[in-house]
This record gives C-alpha cells, structure tokens and sequence, in this order.
C-alpha cells in the first residue's frame, strides 16, 4: 500500500519513494530478473513522477531491445543516461566474424607473415572451423561448445575404421585454436561479444620436456661418410651434382648451427672467408637473414671446404643462393639406409637436426653456452631447455660430488679429567669410547 513517501505508477510497475536521509525522490522497477534503481534528482512529487515514467520506459525498451539480440549505446544526455540503439550486432555469426576477421588479418600482416603463414588460416577457416560453427551465433559459442568441437576434431568419421584412423597433430589442433581465438577475439573488439570463452584443454598433463633429434658424434660420422660415398659414386650420373650438395650441404649445416630456413636463404656475399685471429684457423664469417631479422654467424673451420666446393660450382654469381633447394628426398633416403631417420625416443630427424648437432658438439667440447646461444641467435633458455638437456658434459661433477668435512670430535670436561689423572681404567674407558666412535663413522 502506497504511503507518503511511496508511491506507484504503471499498475504497480514503477515505485517512487524517498528514503529517511535524503531530500531526492528514488525510483525503482524489476526488470530481466534484478532490479533497477536510479534518483531522479528531484525533490517535487510531480517532477519526480514524469521523471520516473521517462525512465521506465527507456529501462523497458532496453530490456526489450537487448533480449532480441541487438546492441544499446548508452549517451549521457544531461543528468539522466538515455539508451540509443545501434544496428543488430548481438546476432552476429561465426561466419560474418571469421570473414571479418579474414578481410583484416591479410591487410595488417602483409610483409610482416609469410603468404602460406596467412593462408594456413583460410585453411583452418574453411575446412574445419566452418563446418562446426557455420551460422552459430556469437553468443552461443561457450567453452562448452569449444570442448565440443576439440572433442569433434579428434573423434573419428562414421564409416571409418578407429584402427585406421589418424588422430590430428597437437600442433595442428593448437594452431586451430590459435585462429578461432583469433576471430573471438576480433569480434571482441568489435563489441559483438562481451568476452572470450574459456579454450583451454582440460585434463592435460604437463608434458615432459622432450630435446629435439639429434645426432650423436659417432651418428654424424657415419652421415657425412654416407653422403660423401654418394657424392662420389651416385647410383645414377644425373644425380650428381645434388649428391656433391647435398653433402656439403651437411657439413656446412653442421659446421655453422644455420636453421634450413636460414641456409636456403644464403647468398654467396653473405658468407666470407677469414683468419680468425685468436686460433689462426680459416672460417667463415656469415651475415645471416632469417626469422629474427639480420644476424652474424662465426664457422667451426669444417665449414670452409665445403663453401670453397660450392663456390667453384658453375661460376656463380654475388647474388646467387649458395643451396636454394636442397634435395629432402636424397637426404631422407640416406638417413633411412643408415637406420638414422629415428632416434631412440622415436623422433624424426630432419635437416633442423644438423642445427642440434652443431650445438651438442660445441657444448661438449666445453664452448660457453653464451657465445654459443649467440652464435645460433638464440637465448641461453632454449639451448639449456630444448638442446643440451640431455648431454652429461653440462653436468659438473665437481660441483655435484662435493662432501662435507668431518667434524672434529668435541672432547667433554670430563674426559680430559681423566686424560690427566692418567687412570688405567679411567683411560681405557675412554679409548673404548673412542673405538666404537671411529668404528661407526668408518661404517
């Protein structure tokens, strides 16, 4: 029942009331399942009644408007805060955010991410992000439905056999997620979701930190004399010329730490053959063009005969590329009759190996782990996490071996009475005493 200081308007809909400790009339109505209060910023009954209507109706059109999906911009209009509509963005789909998201992410990476960097995310689009989400509103999309799709991704067709089925890559489903993180969050910024979905996988365990293949001294000597026998004598005469390659092409990787990007990127001007003054040996001096921009590079002196042999190769020119591309194929094959493709843990050698390789050999020969870290333009993290993890001359055992001094024995008051009272039974006690303590610590 209305009092002095309550009244109601709109059957019931509308309070207007003042509290004890103010002179401002409040107003109040229930909508979308909480309540809304706001001052009207009057202290007349009448001013404050029209006030309240006014914003009951805003309140409702708002409620009503946002439960259809569309989108409010609220404008500050003198005291009160008015809604103003936008067009429909709230009903926005995963399609129009991925076209979107598309459209944008060509244009501010252009010369900045390599072109089949950029298509792989079409790729991920079209061919598997698309047919899950398609027209799925933006609003729906909750950790749920993610899960949903992570577990989509890895459950095998009807019609295929489990037995035959090949499960996706973890890292192709985690560059998946990277893109349909990407396009949540662009639709973010454009207001059409209030938040990013929880897109982390459950129930993962914290994998081992596994190093990448490599090859051991005795492995890489059996490659390189592999290769050079095949140099020497390819099974067809044709094949030559990529043989002799491909086997300088392994010294010289292993003999520098290049990354295979980096190698066939390499300009014969960008290598240049020098004294180096410290030890007297010929080397290479490299200017290295790769992922982290511009970079020099210093040869183990290995790296000098198989550069001389290629730059006596068909007369090149400065601008010419010291491999370009080398043959995978020949490479694999030769791992492959070697029984070296694998190593025990069961990972795949590549060409990136021979980097491994020239860095495990350094470090093994006692090379600083700074200067090598500097050399491959990397940081002393990755080499300690990824490379030299399992090598055990990065364990000191001088440093791990140390033992503690004994302790001299503290000899009580007592007993050095009775050293000097020179007591027979005195003393032999002692010496009792003594035994079983030398007797326990020799044990």
């Amino acid at each position: 029942m209305a009092t002095a200081d309550h009244h109601t308007l709109l059957d019931g809909k509308v309070h207007v009331y003042r509290r004890e400790n103010s002179r401002f009339w409040q107003c109040s109505t229930f909508l979308g399942g909480r309540n809304h209060r706001q001052s009207t910023g009057h202290e007349n009954l009448a001013l404050a009644t029209e006030f309240a209507r006014d914003w009951y109706m805003d309140r409702f059109a708002e409620h009503r408007v946002r439960s259809r999906g569309s989108e409010i911009v609220v404008v500050e209009e003198s005291r009160s805060f008015r809604p103003s509509l936008r067009p429909r963005a709230k009903g926005a789909t995963f399609q129009q955010a991925a076209e979107g998201f598309l459209a944008e992410y060509k244009v501010l990476t252009a010369g900045e991410r390599s072109e089949i960097y950029v298509a792989g995310k079409s790729r991920h689009v079209r061919k598997y992000l698309l047919p899950f989400f398609g027209d799925m509103p933006l609003a729906r999309i909750t950790a749920g439905c993610v899960q949903e799709y992570r577990v989509s991704r890895v459950t095998p067709a009807e019609g295929v056999d489990p037995k035959a089925y090949r499960r996706p890559a973890r890292a192709t489903l985690h560059q998946e997620f990277v893109t349909l993180r990407q396009i949540l969050k662009w639709a973010n910024r454009k207001g059409w979701i209030a938040a990013l979905p929880d897109m982390s996988a459950p129930y993962k365990q914290s994998g081992k930190i596994s190093h990448r293949a490599w090859f051991s001294p005795e492995e890489y000597k059996r490659l390189y004399e592999a290769t050079r026998e095949r140099a020497r004598s390819p099974k067809k005469e044709r094949w030559r010329p990529e043989c002799e390659k491909l086997h300088d092409y392994v010294l010289f990787m292993a003999n520098t730490g290049l990354r295979p990007d980096e190698a066939s990127r390499l300009q014969f001007r960008d290598v240049t053959i020098v004294t180096d003054e410290a030890t007297g040996d010929r080397i290479l001096e490299i200017e290295v063009r790769g992922k982290r921009g511009v970079g020099y590079c210093k040869s183990m002196p290995g790296a000098v005969l198989p550069f001389e042999r290629l730059r006596q190769r068909g007369n090149p020119s400065v601008a010419d590329l010291v491999f370009g591309k080398v043959q995978r194929e020949l490479f694999n094959t030769i791992l492959g009759e070697l029984d070296l493709k694998h190593d025990r843990e069961g990972t795949p050698r590549t060409a990136y190996s021979l980097r491994h390789t020239y860095i495990c050999l350094r470090l093994m020969e006692g090379a600083d782990i700074y200067q090598v870290a500097k050399n491959c333009r990397t940081s002393v993290e990755m080499i300690e996490k990824f490379y030299a993890s399992h090598i055990k001359n990065t364990l000191d055992a001088t440093a791990i071996n140390v033992r503690k001094a004994a302790t001299p024995r503290k000899v009580s008051r007592r007993d050095r009475e009775v050293t000097h009272s020179g007591s027979p039974s005195s003393t032999s006690s002692v010496g009792r005493r003594r035994s079983r303590s030398s007797a326990s610590i020799q044990s």
